[in-house]
C-alpha cells in the first residue's frame, strides 16, 4: 500500500493558494493539524537531549531543561509584543527549540574545553614559576658547597701537572737520544738500500734473458724431449747444446773411440740419460744459477761462441734443443752479471749487518723510551682523570650558576605575570563554574533573539539571566554575551573591518560566528553587508543576488574552493535551489564530504561560508524560511552610528586627528593581537616544557625573548593608548554634533513606519551630513562651530526630507525631530510623551467633576494625567479653586494662550511648554495641533514648521544618472505638467510611458536608448506594475555611470506601495507635490507656483494694483477652501480635491479680464468663471456649490481694492498686503500668523474642535506606530 504525506505551513498565502487550486487536498485527505508544542513535549525533548551532557549535576540538568522550556514560552510572548508594538513578525518554532538545545550542548562542550585548556596553561605556568622561585635558594646553597670542592680539585690538578711536566722533560731527553740513533740507523738503512738498488739494477740486465729461457723451457713438452732422446744420430747443434747442458749440470761425458780410434769424451749418451730423467726440466727451472763454478762458465763460453750454438740455427734443427740453448746462454749471461754484482752484494751484506746491529741497540733504547712514555701516559691519564673531575665540578658550578641566571631571567621576565596569571586562573575557575548558566542564556539568545531590536533583546536577556540565577543554575552575576563567547582579538578585527563598535552589533557578530545556521541579516542600512564584504576580501568573497542568472554556478565554485559567498538584497523568500546549502545536506563519499546542488554533486569545503542580507526594513519571513537561517537584526544603534558620525565629522574638521586615530585603532588591534599571541606562546612553552624548566635553556631563551617582545608591544600599546586618549579628548569636542546627528537619523528611519515610501539609506544620510559640513559656515571657535553644524545640518535635513513627505506628515516630522532631541536630552520625559500620544491609564474611577460644563471625557483625561507624575497631582483639585480660569481656557479660541499666559491656573504655572501641551490635550484636544505647531516653532525654530516649496530644479540637482527621481503621488496630484515645463527649460526630451501589464520590454528599450542618447524617461504609475519593479532595480544596479550619458535621468511616479523596491527608494530623490497645509503655507505655495512666480506674469497686468490685490484674495480663497477639508463634513459635505490647476487658470483669467477692462473690472465674470467653472466644476453637491460661491464673493469683490482691507471681520489682522513686488508679497505672507483661527475658514467657534481632532489623529495613526520604539529607545 502506497501512502503519501503532504506537509504545509498554515501561515502565509501558499497554503490558501494550494487549497484553492487543489480542493482535493481538503476533500480527499485526512487533515492532521499540528498545533504548537505543549510544555510537556518541550520538557520531554529537552530532557532527552540534555541527558547526554557529562559532568552536570542532576538538579542543574533538570533546571536547564526547565530553562529551555521557559525560553521558548517567553520568546512566544515576546514575539507577540514585538508584533503589537513594532509590527514586526517573528515565529518561535520547534526548530528554534531544537537549535537552542544543540547550541547549548555544543557551546558548553567548546567552552569547557577552551577554559580548561587555558586554565591548565596558567596553572602550569604558575607551577613552573613557583618551582623556579623555590629552587633558587637550594641552588645557591648547592653552589656554595661546590666551590671548595672545585678549589681542592684545582689544586690537585696543579700538583699533578707539575709531576707530569717533570716526567715529560725526562721523556723528551730520552726521545732526543732515540731520535739521534734513529737518524743514524736511518742513514745506514739508506746506504744499504742504495747498494741493493745497484745490485737489482745490474741483475735487471740478465733477468730478461733468464726469464726468456725459463719461458722457453716451459714450452718444452715431453714429446719434444722424447724426439731428442730418440735421435740416433743427432745433428751437431743438438749434440752441442746437450753437451753444454751436461757441462752446466756437471754431467760427466762417456769415453768413446772416435772414427780414428782415439778415445774421446762423448756427452751424448750421458745427455740421453740426463734428459730421460722425469725431473730434468724441473731441475733446469731450479738450477742454482748463483753458484756456477768459473771453470764451468769458461767451458760454456767456449760453446756459446760456436756457430752451431746460435739460437736461430738450433731452432731450425730442434725446438727442444732451442729452448735448452736459450737456457745455457741465459746461465752464461747471468753468471757474467753476477760476477759484477757479487762485490756489491758483499757490501750490501755488510751494510745490512751494520744496520741490524744498530737496530738492536735502537730497539733497546726504544724499549726504554716506551717504558718512560708508558709511565708518562699513566701520569697523563691520572691528570686527565683529575681534569675530568675538575671539568665536572666546573660544569656543575656553571650549570648551577646558569640555572640561577635562568631562574632570575624567568622571575624577572615572568614574575610580574604571577599575580595576573593567578587572578586569571581564579577567574577562569569561576567562569568554568558559571559556564552552565552563562552558556544556556547565550544559547537562548543565539537561538531566539537574533531578529529582535536592541531594547527587546536586552530586556529578554536580562530577565532570562535573572530567571537562570533564580533556578540555581550557576552563572555570572551580570551576563554578557561578549564576555561569555566573545574573542577580543576577533572582535577587534571585526570593528576594524567596519562592524559598529556597540554591544548590539558585536552581539550580532558573535551570534553569526557561533550559530550553526547560516546568517540572514536584516540590514536596511547596509552595515552588515559592507562588513561581511570587508571581512571576506582576503578570502575572495563572492557577492551575488538571487536574481542573477549565474549565481548558482558561482555558488558551486565557492563550495568547491572554500570561498565565502554573500547573497544580498534578498526579499522575503529564498530560492529553493539553495535549500541543500541552507540545511547543510552533506554526505560522505569515501573520505570526502559531498553535497548535491541541483543535479550537480560536488565536494564540500569546510572553509565555505554563506551569508544572506536584505535591505527590507521590516521583512516578514515565514517559518519555512526562518527555521533554515539565523535571523539577525543588524539595524544600526545610536551608539554605533554616533561613533561613525564622530569619525566623519573629525575627519572633515580635523583630518590630522582622524588619520592618526584610524592608524592607532589599527595599530592597537594589531598590538593586542600580538600580545595575545605572545602570551599564548609563553604559556605553550611553559606547559610543553618537560621536567625542570631551568634545564631547558632554549625554552628559557624563548620565554625571555617572548616576554621582551611582549613588553615592547605593551609599551608601544601604552604609548598608543596615551596618544589615542589625547586624540579622543580633542575628538570629544565634536561629540555634540555626532550625538544630535545620530538622533536625527533615527527620526527619518522612523518615517518608514508611517509610509513605505519613506525609505532613506544610511549612505544618503552620511552624504548629506558631509555636504552640510562642507557648506556650513567655518569658524575657529569650536563651540560656535558645533552650534553652526548642528543647526545647519538639521535645517538641511529637514528641507531635504520634507520634499519627499506628504503635507500631512511634515508637521509630524518636525514634531519627531523636536521630541527626539528633547527626550534624549532629558527635557521631556518618555511618560509625558507617551501620554500626549496615547493618553494615560487609571485603575480607579475619577472623582465627581466639579462643574457640568466639563465634558466627561475631559475630566477622565485630567484624572489620568494626575496619575502620570506628582507634578500633575494637584490639577483636578485646582478646578474647584480656580474654576473661572479653567472655564476661560475651555471657552477660548486660543486655549493654549490662556494656559501659558498670566491668567493660567496656579497649579500649572511652573510646568514646561510641553507639559502644558498635556494639559491642553485634556482640556481642549481640538487645539492640540496648533499648539504643537507653536511648540515646535518655539523649541527648534519657525523654519522647521515652514516646509520648503515644491522645487523640481533643486531635486534634479541632487539626482544623478543612477539615482532616479520619484514623484510620490497623492489623490489629485499630477507633477507631469511641472516636469514637462522643467524639461523644456532644460532643453531635454522626455519619453513617457505609463506602466502596466506587458509594458516591461518597452520600458527596458526606453531606458536602454535614453542611457545612450541622454534623454529623460518618465515611467508613470509604477505601483500598477509592482512585479516589474525588481527588474527595474536590477537595471539601475547594473547601470555604470561611466558608460551612461551624463544627461540621462529617470523619473518615476507612484502611489505609496509596500512592493516598491527598497533599494530604489533609498537611492532615489523622492518628491511630493501637494497643496501645502496651513493658510500661510498655502499662500506661499500659491505664489511660488507657475505662473504667479513668474515676474513677467506678475508685473505685466495693465492695472497692477488691482490685479495684485485681487490675486492675493484669489490665493487666500484657494487656501481657505482647501483648509476647510480639515473640518470633514462640516467643511464640505463631500471632500473635494481642489488643485493648483484650478488656481492657475483662475489667475490667468483674472489677468485677462483686467487687461481687457483695466478700469471697469468685471467681477461677475471672474466670479462666475472661478466659482462655477474652475473650482465649482468639481463640486457636485448643491450646498457645497452654494458655500463655494459665498466664500468666493467674500474675496472676489471691489472692497479688496481698499487699502488695509480685512479679509475676515473677526480677525482684522488678516489684510490684503499693499501691492508690491513678488518678493515683497512673499515677505508679507511669511509674516502671517503661523496658526490660523477657525473663523478665517468661515467656521463657527464650536465646530473648530473637529479640525483639531482630525488633525490630531496623526498621533493615533502613523505616529503612534513609532511611539513604542521612540519612547523605549530614549
Amino acid at each position: 500500500m502506497v501512502g503519501c504525506v503532504v506537509c504545509f505551513s498554515p501561515i502565509g498565502d501558499n497554503w490558501r493558494t494550494r487549497l484553492r487550486q487543489f480542493p482535493s487536498l481538503v476533500n480527499c485527505c485526512t487533515i492532521d493539524w499540528y498545533t504548537a508544542w505543549p510544555s510537556d513535549a518541550l520538557m520531554a525533548v529537552a530532557t532527552r537531549f540534555l541527558q547526554a551532557i557529562p559532568d552536570l549535576d542532576e538538579q542543574v540538568r533538570s533546571n536547564c531543561v526547565e530553562m529551555c522550556q521557559f525560553f521558548h514560552a517567553e520568546t512566544t510572548k515576546l514575539a507577540r509584543r514585538f508584533e503589537d508594538e513594532l509590527k514586526r513578525i517573528y515565529y518561535s518554532t520547534p526548530t528554534s527549540f531544537l537549535e537552542l538545545i544543540q547550541t547549548f550542548k555544543a557551546l558548553l562542550a567548546e567552552k569547557r574545553s577552551s577554559i580548561s585548556s587555558l586554565k591548565s596553561k596558567y596553572e602550569v605556568g604558575l607551577e613552573k614559576l613557583t618551582t623556579t622561585e623555590q629552587s633558587v635558594e637550594g641552588m645557591k646553597q648547592e653552589l656554595i658547597a661546590l666551590q671548595p670542592k672545585l678549589v681542592e680539585k684545582n689544586k690537585e690538578v696543579g700538583e699533578m701537572m707539575i709531576v707530569v711536566n717533570e716526567e715529560s722533560a725526562k721523556t723528551e731527553k730520552v726521545k732526543e737520544v732515540v731520535a739521534g740513533d734513529e737518524a743514524v740507523a736511518s742513514e745506514a738503512a739508506g746506504q744499504a738500500n742504495a747498494i741493493k738498488k745497484e745490485c737489482e739494477e745490474a741483475l735487471a740486465e740478465a733477468m730478461p734473458a733468464l726469464n726468456e729461457a725459463l719461458k722457453a723451457l716451459d714450452t718444452l713438452s715431453g714429446k719434444e724431449i722424447a724426439e731428442v732422446k730418440a735421435m740416433k744420430n743427432p745433428a751437431a747443434p743438438v749434440r752441442l747444446v746437450l753437451s753444454a747442458v751436461c757441462v752446466l749440470r756437471n754431467v760427466k761425458p762417456v769415453r768413446v773411440k772416435d772414427d780414428s780410434g782415439k778415445m774421446v769424451d762423448d756427452f751424448w749418451p750421458a745427455a740421453v740419460k740426463m734428459i730421460s730423467d722425469m725431473g730434468f726440466l724441473q731441475s733446469l727451472q731450479t738450477f742454482d744459477k748463483d753458484n756456477i763454478p768459473p771453470a764451468t762458465i769458461k767451458k760454456i763460453s767456449e760453446y756459446t761462441v760456436k756457430e752451431d750454438f746460435q739460437p736461430d740455427r738450433v731452432q731450425k734443427v730442434s725446438t727442444a734443443a732451442w729452448g735448452l740453448c736459450m737456457w745455457c746462454r741465459a746461465m752464461e749471461t747471468y753468471d757474467r752479471v753476477a760476477k759484477v754484482v757479487a762485490p756489491k752484494k758483499e757490501s750490501l751484506a755488510e751494510a745490512e749487518s751494520s744496520y741490524n746491529a744498530m737496530m738492536e741497540k735502537l730497539n733497546a733504547k726504544r724499549a726504554d723510551l716506551k717504558k718512560v712514555v708508558d709511565e708518562l701516559d699513566a701520569l697523563n691519564q691520572k691528570l686527565n682523570s683529575l681534569r675530568q673531575e675538575q671539568d665536572n665540578l666546573t660544569a656543575e658550578v656553571d650549570n648551577c650558576q646558569k640555572k640561577l641566571e635562568r631562574a632570575e631571567t624567568l622571575i624577572t621576565s615572568l614574575g610580574g605575570e604571577k599575580t595576573r596569571w593567578t587572578q586569571n586562573a581564579i577567574d577562569l575557575a569561576a567562569d568554568y563554574v558559571n559556564l552552565t548558566g552563562d552558556v544556556i542564556v547565550a544559547s537562548g539568545l543565539i537561538a531566539y533573539l537574533g531578529a529582535f531590536t536592541p531594547d527587546f533583546r536586552e530586556g529578554a536577556v536580562s530577565s532570562w539571566a535573572a530567571e537562570s540565577r533564580e533556578r540555581q543554575i550557576p552563572g555570572s552575576e551580570k551576563f554578557s554575551l561578549e564576555r561569555c563567547l566573545g574573542e577580543p582579538v576577533k572582535v577587534r578585527a571585526w570593528v576594524v573591518a567596519g562592524l559598529p563598535n556597540d554591544s548590539f552589533s558585536i552581539e550580532n557578530g558573535i551570534i553569526m560566528d557561533k550559530a550553526s545556521l547560516w546568517p540572514l541579516c536584516i540590514d536596511p542600512q547596509g552595515q552588515a553587508n559592507r562588513w561581511i564584504k570587508k571581512m571576506g576580501q582576503p578570502l575572495q568573497i563572492v557577492v551575488a543576488k538571487f536574481t542573477d542568472g549565474d549565481y548558482l554556478k558561482r555558488l558551486e565554485g565557492c563550495i568547491q574552493f572554500g570561498n565565502p559567498m554573500l547573497i544580498e538584497n534578498m526579499l522575503e523568500d529564498t530560492d529553493p535551489a539553495v535549500e541543500p546549502v541552507l540545511l547543510r545536506q552533506t554526505f560522505k563519499k569515501g573520505n570526502a564530504v559531498m553535497i548535491k546542488l541541483g543535479e550537480t554533486t560536488m565536494e564540500w569545503q569546510k572553509d565555505f561560508k554563506f551569508y544572506l542580507t536584505t535591505k527590507l526594513r521590516n521583512p516578514h519571513y515565514l517559518p519555512e524560511v526562518a527555521v533554515k537561517v539565523t535571523l539577525l537584526n543588524f539595524m544600526i544603534t545610536q551608539v554605533g552610528l554616533q561613533d561613525q558620525l564622530l569619525n566623519i565629522v573629525v575627519e572633515k574638521e580635523r583630518p590630522d586627528l582622524a588619520e592618526e586615530k584610524a592608524r592607532l585603532v589599527v595599530e592597537g588591534a594589531e598590538n593586542k593581537e600580538q600580545l595575545e599571541i605572545t602570551e599564548n606562546k609563553i604559556l605553550d612553552v611553559l606547559s610543553s616544557s618537560q621536567g625542570n624548566i631551568l634545564e631547558d635553556e632554549a625554552a628559557v631563551q624563548v620565554l625571555s625573548a617572548s616576554k621582551q617582545l611582549s613588553n615592547e608591544i605593551a609599551e608601544k600599546q601604552q604609548t598608543a593608548e596615551t596618544t589615542e586618549k589625547q586624540i579622543d579628548e580633542a575628538r570629544l569636542q565634536y561629540v555634540p554634533v555626532a550625538f544630535q546627528t545620530a538622533i536625527l537619523f533615527f527620526c527619518i528611519a522612523d518615517l518608514a513606519n508611517i509610509d513605505p515610501m519613506y525609505q532613506y539609506s544610511l549612505p544618503f544620510f552620511i552624504g548629506l551630513f558631509k555636504a552640510a559640513i562642507a557648506k556650513s559656515e567655518k569658524t575657529d571657535d569650536i563651540v560656535k562651530r558645533i552650534a553652526i553644524l548642528n543647526d545647519f545640518f538639521m535645517e538641511m535635513l529637514y528641507k531635504n526630507i520634507c520634499r519627499s513627505l506628504f503635507e500631512k506628515h511634515k508637521l509630524l516630522f518636525s514634531f519627531l525631530l523636536t521630541m527626539r532631541l528633547r527626550i534624549t536630552t532629558g527635557k521631556v520625559s518618555p511618560s509625558d510623551y507617551r501620554f500626549l500620544l496615547t493618553g494615560g491609564t487609571a485603575m480607579e474611577e475619577p472623582p465627581a467633576k466639579p462643574a457640568d460644563w466639563i465634558p466627561d471625557r475631559c475630566w477622565l483625561e485630567i484624572f489620568k494625567l494626575s496619575k502620570v507624575e506628582e507634578l500633575y497631582a494637584q490639577i483636578p483639585a485646582s478646578f474647584n479653586e480656580q474654576m473661572v480660569r479653567w472655564k476661560e481656557a475651555y471657552d477660548s479660541s486660543d486655549p493654549m494662550g490662556c494656559l501659558t499666559g498670566p491668567m493660567a491656573p496656579h497649579c500649572i504655572e511652573d510646568l514646561s511648554g510641553f507639559q502644558k501641551l498635556l494639559v491642553l490635550r485634556c482640556v481642549r484636544p481640538d487645539r492640540v495641533l496648533p499648539a504643537v505647531l507653536g511648540y515646535v516653532a518655539d523649541e527648534i525654530g519657525e523654519k522647521f514648521v515652514t516646509p520648503p516649496p515644491f522645487d523640481i530644479a533643486g531635486s534634479y540637482a541632487d539626482s544623478s544618472t543612477i539615482s532616479p527621481l520619484i514623484f510620490v503621488l497623492s489623490p489629485g496630484s499630477d507633477p507631469s505638467s511641472a516636469l514637462y515645463m522643467f524639461a523644456t527649460e532644460k532643453g531635454r526630451e522626455i519619453n513617457s510611458l505609463s506602466l502596466g501589464q506587458g509594458q516591461g520590454p518597452k520600458a527596458e528599450r526606453l531606458l536602454a536608448d535614453a542611457t545612450q542618447n541622454g534623454s529623460w524617461v518618465l515611467l508613470q504609475n509604477c505601483h500598477l506594475f509592482a512585479s516589474w519593479m525588481p527588474k527595474l532595480d536590477k537595471i539601475l544596479e547594473q547601470m555604470d555611470p561611466k558608460q551612461t550619458n551624463s544627461d540621462f535621468r529617470l523619473w518615476l511616479t507612484s502611489y505609496p506601495s509596500d512592493k516598491f523596491p527598497v533599494s530604489i527608494l533609498q537611492n532615489s530623490v523622492k518628491i511630493t507635490n501637494e497643496a501645502p497645509q496651513g493658510l500661510r503655507m498655502n499662500l506661499e505655495g500659491s505664489y511660488l507656483m507657475d505662473p504667479i512666480s513668474n515676474e513677467e506674469f506678475f508685473e505685466a497686468c495693465k492695472n497692477p494694483e488691482a490685479f495684485k490685490r485681487l490675486l492675493y484674495a484669489l490665493c487666500f480663497f484657494h487656501a481657505v477652501i482647501q483648509e476647510r477639508r480639515l473640518f470633514g463634513p462640516l467643511g464640505w459635505n463631500i471632500p473635494y480635491e481642489f488643485t493648483q490647476n484650478d488656481l492657475r487658470i483662475s489667475a490667468r483669467q483674472l489677468q485677462m479680464f483686467i487687461d481687457e477692462s483695466p478700469e471697469q473690472i468685471q467681477y461677475k465674470a471672474i466670479n462666475y468663471l472661478a466659482g462655477e467653472c474652475n473650482y465649482g466644476g468639481r463640486v457636485t453637491e448643491a450646498q457645497d456649490r452654494r458655500l463655494l460661491m459665498i466664500l468666493l464673493l467674500d474675496y472676489y469683490n471691489a472692497d479688496v481694492l481698499t487699502p488695509g482691507h480685512a479679509l475676515c471681520a473677526e480677525h482684522p489682522e488678516f489684510t490684503v498686503p499693499p501691492p508690491g513686488t513678488l518678493e515683497e508679497t512673499l515677505e508679507n505672507i511669511r509674516h502671517t500668523p503661523l496658526t490660523t483661527p477657525p473663523g478665517i475658514y468661515g467656521a463657527l467657534g464650536h465646530v473648530s474642535g473637529f479640525e483639531g481632532l482630525v488633525g490630531a489623529r496623526w498621533g493615533a495613526t502613523g505616529h503612534r506606530s513609532t511611539n513604542a520604539r521612540i519612547t523605549l529607545s530614549m
